[in-house]
């Protein structure tokens, strides 16, 4: 388990072991976001660099009848 400390100017660090599981680079961009009582940050990410994440994906969606 990862705990942190909020500085007195509300920062905090993020640990090594997630920043690198994440790829997180230095100056890059995160979205904060408030999630029930917790944070969650996102990396921002290019849609350049977004291409292809979803390849092989299973695209079958079983759907009744009568919406098909």
């Amino acid at each position: 388990m990862n705990v942190v400390t909020v500085s007195p100017k509300f920062q905090v660090v993020i640990p090594l072991a997630i920043r690198e599981r994440l790829g997180l680079e230095p100056g890059q961009r995160v979205q904060a976001l408030a999630y029930d009582n917790r944070i969650e940050f996102i990396p921002v990410r290019s849609l350049k660099s977004m291409r292809g994440f979803l390849q092989g994906i299973d695209t079958t969606v079983r759907r009744e009848r009568d919406r098909v």
